[in-house]
C-alpha cells in the first residue's frame, strides 16, 4: 500500500531532483521514482572533504546501474565558518548550503522538486539539517509516507537493491565533538581509519575523533573478532601510524548520533 501512495506521491510531482547519497534511503527513493518518472528524474551527488572518495564513486555507479541521470558537484561548506567552529547545528548550516546549490540546479533545469531519502526514523534523533530541509521546501516523501529503515531495507531486498544491506553511514563530520574545529585533516585521518577497519571486515562502525584519542565503535557481535589479540595490536599500530596516542574501543558498541548525547 505505502509502495504504491509513493509512487503516486512522485506522480503527481512530474519531475524531481533528488539529492543523491548511495544510501540505503536515497538508493530505495531513487529506484522508485525512476521506476515512476522514467527520465523525469536528476540525481546530485555531492562531492566533499566530509565523505570519502569511495562513497561518491559507488554512487555515481548505482546511478549509472540504474540509468539515472546524474550531476556531481562540489560542495563549499569549508568556506562557512559556521560549518568549520563545529557547533551543534553544524549539520543546518552543512545542508542549507547543499540544499541551496539543488534548489539553483533544479531551478535552472525546471524542476519544481527537490526530495531527499531521509526516512521516518529520522525524526527521533537529533537532525538539525531537518531545520534547512523544511525552510528551503525540500521535500522528504519516505519520511512523509512513513518509511522505517527497516521498511526500506526490506522493500530494497525484494528489488534487488545491492544497498538493503549497506550499513548506514553519515557524513565524517559527525565523527568529530561538537565544539572541535573541523579541518580537511582530521576527516582524512578518520576517513581512513574508517576504511582501514572496513579492509579488515568490519562492517557497521564509526571512528570517533577526540583529540590524541580515538574511539571505536563497531557492532556488539564484532567484539570477539577486534579483541583477538593479535588484531588488536595490528589495528592500534595503524591508527598510530594516523597520528593517534590512545587507541580505545566503546564498550556501548556502534550507535547512530552517539556525538549527540
Amino acid at each position: 500500500m505505502r509502495l504504491s501512495r509513493l509512487k503516486e506521491l512522485l506522480s503527481a510531482m512530474k519531475r524531481v531532483l533528488i539529492a543523491y547519497s548511495g544510501g540505503v534511503d536515497s538508493t530505495f527513493l531513487l529506484k522508485i521514482a525512476k521506476d515512476t518518472l522514467g527520465d523525469n528524474v536528476l540525481a546530485v551527488i555531492a562531492k566533499s572533504p566530509t565523505y570519502p572518495e569511495d562513497e561518491v564513486l559507488a554512487a555515481k555507479l548505482l546511478c549509472e546501474k540504474l540509468g539515472v541521470k546524474y550531476q556531481i558537484i562540489d560542495t563549499d561548506e569549508f568556506s562557512d565558518e559556521n560549518f568549520v567552529s563545529n557547533p551543534r547545528e553544524r549539520c543546518y548550516f552543512c545542508k542549507k548550503e547543499l540544499f541551496s546549490r539543488l534548489l539553483e540546479i533544479a531551478k535552472e533545469d525546471n524542476i519544481p522538486y527537490v526530495l531527499d531519502g531521509s526516512n521516518y526514523d529520522d525524526k527521533s534523533d537529533f537532525r538539525p539539517g531537518t531545520k534547512a530541509k523544511d525552510e528551503l521546501g525540500v521535500r522528504s516523501p519516505l519520511m512523509e509516507l512513513a518509511f522505517t529503515k527497516q521498511d526500506i531495507r526490506h522493500f530494497s531486498k525484494e528489488m534487488g537493491l545491492p544497498t538493503w544491506d549497506k550499513p548506514s553511514y553519515a557524513c565524517l563530520a559527525s565523527r568529530i565533538p561538537y565544539g572541535t574545529k573541523i579541518d580537511e585533516e582530521t576527516l582524512k585521518k578518520v576517513g581512513e581509519g574508517e576504511k582501514y577497519l572496513k579492509s579488515l571486515g568490519f562492517k557497521q562502525l564509526r571512528v570517533r575523533h577526540h583529540g590524541n584519542i580515538v574511539r571505536i565503535e563497531v557492532d556488539k557481535d564484532s567484539f570477539a573478532k577486534i579483541m583477538q589479540e593479535d588484531l588488536m595490536d595490528k589495528i592500534a599500530k595503524q591508527f598510530e601510524k594516523l597520528g593517534y596516542t590512545y587507541v580505545t574501543l566503546d564498550l556501548k558498541g556502534y550507535r547512530t548520533g552517539s556525538m549527540n548525547l
